[in-house]
């Protein structure tokens, strides 16, 4: 009896070790997995990776007629969880090309400084090129949030580097959305913001779509 107890504890322990292993979105990733197995996902599609601003585009297709994209972000994400996934988020899908929105997690950190963002984002920008190096890259440049105005001058300082980064790379683009989300007062128009003044809604997107179009291949 005493073994059989002693057993059972053992497989717990083993249990909360693996628990206590798995990565942060672990979980979100197996989901993707789960939808590519019930549905094969279209080949040569735009791949959309990054965190909440995409997780919560549900309808980001109906905004692109005539395109065809894979939206994988995934919220809360950082660059380094992007990194992280890479070989779950890219190489399984294809892409003819990849958008990533990400890096406002990164710097809505006090223990991160906008040197950090843009190093991750090189990192993640060399696995691409690893992987492929002709594929196109877009990178629409962090976002303005109300709620997180303290990081906006970290922020700006990452965007800029980026923009710097990728003007000298072949088949990149940055995707400049922050200027365009600023009312007449230089400030973040709350309009475009839901009540949490950090996703968007459907007028933020709209926006977003305006600016984004000229750079998607179809």
């Amino acid at each position: 009896m005493k073994q059989i107890s002693l057993l059972i504890f053992l497989l717990c322990m083993i249990k909360v070790s693996v628990w206590a292993q798995t990565p942060p979105f672990y979980k979100d990733i197996q989901q993707f997995k789960t939808l590519d197995q019930q549905q094969a996902p279209p080949k040569k599609a735009i791949l959309f990776i990054g965190s909440s601003s995409f997780t919560k585009w549900k309808d980001v297709n109906a905004y692109f007629p005539g395109y065809t994209i894979i939206n994988r972000g995934f919220g809360g994400s950082t660059l380094k969880d992007l990194i992280y996934y890479f070989n779950d988020l890219v190489p399984v899908y294809r892409p003819r090309q990849i958008v990533i929105y990400c890096g406002e997690n990164d710097l809505a950190n006090d223990a991160t400084p906008a040197d950090s963002a843009v190093s991750r984002f090189k990192q993640l920008y060399g696995l691409i090129r690893a992987y492929n190096k002709k594929v196109p890259v877009a990178f629409i440049s962090i976002k303005p949030s109300p709620v997180r105005a303290k990081y906006f001058t970290k922020v700006e300082e990452a965007n800029a580097a980026i923009r710097t980064f990728i003007a000298r790379q072949k088949k990149a683009r940055y995707i400049d959305v922050f200027p365009s989300m600023l009312g007449a007062d230089g400030r973040p128009m709350p309009r475009i913001f839901l009540s949490d003044s950090l996703h968007m809604n459907a007028g933020g997107y709209q926006i977003w779509q305006k600016i984004m179009r000229p750079y998607l291949k179809k």
